[in-house]
């Protein structure tokens, strides 16, 4: 039980701690995908290419790294309260244009970094089951 303490101490400070670094002025964090710029990487043209050179692949790689890092952390059992489960065989296309649909609805996100609005979109689009009790 104090290592579950332990752990839940230090999972709060470390959100603590990105959440200061990412309240500085934005020269001090460049190095991150606001809601907007997620949105302009992930954007379709009216032929279904990739409205930015490159684009798909940043969209992609960013989509993919918030999932693996969502998995590890239910692997800790320290997984978020908004959870997602996403059932084999979904292509990462698919994830693509749920986030991509998502980011166009919703513009809360334009100035904040980008995971959140990714974790949401695929919640909302792949909940997991509730658990019986």
């Amino acid at each position: 039980m104090a290592l579950r303490s332990h752990i839940r101490h230090i999972s709060f400070l470390f959100i603590v701690l990105v959440a200061i670094t990412y309240s500085l002025p934005s020269n001090a964090a460049t190095a991150r995908f606001s809601g907007a710029y997620l949105r302009e990487m992930c954007s379709i043209d009216k032929q279904g290419r990739e409205k930015v050179p490159g684009g798909f692949t940043a969209c992609q790689a960013y989509i993919s790294g918030v999932v693996d890092y969502h998995n590890v952390l239910g692997s800790l059992n320290l997984a978020p309260r908004v959870d997602i489960c996403i059932p084999d065989g979904v292509k990462m296309w698919d994830l693509h244009k749920t986030v991509l649909i998502f980011l166009n609805k919703t513009h809360t996100h334009d100035a904040f970094v980008a995971a959140p609005a990714v974790t949401m979109a695929l919640h909302e689009q792949y909940p997991c089951a509730k658990k019986r009790r």
